[in-house]
């Protein structure tokens, strides 16, 4: 990873502050490297310097890119911001949306009187939507290694099955093939709870009968992964695959809408137009993607009515839903590169309908 590069990038970004105070763990990890769960990195005009607790010592100095590296005895935070105000930065920037009310006051005090604290977040993060090749090729493995687990849940799914047991195979499958963790927790909604957007695996049983949505990802060196399919137990009916083949078209019609230079909005159009079509617009109560990388939420949000242009390099999810209450649901997402013609649909998996 450049380091150097990302570093200077925030540098010119800087605007009026003296420093900013970098704490969000992806953002830390994202500009020098660092895995650990207690740092600051002060990013300012000179060589950044990263605090940490004496418990990452060894870590740090193995993992700190392009940083002087600062032993605190007490609070990393306070450490660096007295550091800081003893060279004269008083303008010091903070991840506003990553900082409490008790870590503000804390800086107050050690910052002292003449200091300015200034709320700078989302700097890191809009660095963090465009991704370098190495990044990509990143994801690229921990897409493929997610979209592996598909097969592992199709072998469990049958009537009679917990819904947490199917979940459990996938997880435990997993770890064993090199995750470090799920992307989130892992979600198997079955039958009438399919219509749940977010139907974590339950102990409910599979139906004899009914939609199954398993929306699932992992983490790989770092990086998330994020993709849904659903799939049909028992016999299907004609108007369940209407339900499912509009869907599909809506997550089609949207991946085809991605290229540089068009906006969220428009891709989230794109999806809501087919299902507006096919009278079920009413139940997508959600957004149509959002960009994945080091967090499995991050921007771009591919939403109704945002202005924000889609650039080279990012990547995001195209992720279409519909979901009837007492019926059920169907969703199908897969992760996508933006480039200047289009994009590369990264999942693997199938899209067509699966009947178990």
């Amino acid at each position: 990873m450049d380091y150097a590069r990302r570093q200077q990038a925030l540098r010119d970004h800087l605007g009026r502050l003296d420093a900013l105070l970098v704490t969000h763990l992806p953002n830390l990890r994202y500009l020098c490297g660092f895995t650990g769960s207690s740092g600051v990195l002060v990013m300012h005009r000179g060589k950044p310097v990263f605090f940490t607790d004496g418990r990452y010592t060894a870590q740090a100095r193995a993992e700190v890119q392009g940083a002087r590296i600062v032993i605190a005895k007490g609070s990393p935070l306070s450490a660096a911001a007295k550091w800081a105000g003893e060279r004269g930065m008083r303008g010091l920037g903070v991840e506003a949306q990553h900082t409490t009310l008790a870590a503000r006051s804390a800086l107050k005090r050690t910052m002292g009187a003449g200091s300015r604290l200034r709320e700078a977040g989302g700097m890191v993060e809009k660095l963090r939507q465009v991704k370098e090749a190495d990044e990509i090729a990143l994801i690229r493995d921990s897409v493929n290694l997610g979209a592996s687990l598909l097969e592992v849940a199709l072998k469990q799914i049958r009537p009679g099955v917990k819904e947490t047991d199917v979940a459990a195979e996938m997880e435990y499958a997993a770890r064993q093939r090199g995750a470090e963790a799920m992307s989130f927790e892992t979600i198997v909604a079955a039958g009438k709870r399919s219509a749940l957007p977010h139907g974590r695996a339950t102990s409910s049983p599979i139906p004899a009968r009914g939609f199954v949505v398993l929306d699932f990802g992992v983490i790989l060196r770092g990086y998330c992964s994020d993709m849904t399919r659903t799939v049909w137990v028992g016999k299907i009916s004609r108007s369940e695959r209407d339900l499912y083949e509009a869907v599909r078209e809506a997550q089609q019609a949207a991946t085809e809408a991605v290229r540089a230079g068009v906006t969220c909005g428009e891709v989230d159009h794109a999806a809501r137009s087919v299902l507006r079509k096919a009278r079920l617009d009413r139940y997508f109560m959600h957004s149509t993607g959002h960009g994945v990388g080091l967090e499995i939420h991050e921007e771009p949000r591919v939403a109704r009515g945002r202005q924000e242009v889609l650039a080279p390099g990012m990547v995001i999810t195209i992720e279409p839903g519909v979901y009837i209450p007492g019926r059920g649901g169907v969703r199908i997402e897969d992760m996508v590169v933006v480039r200047e013609g289009g994009c590369d649909v990264l999942t693997p998996a199938t899209k067509a309908l699966m009947e178990l």
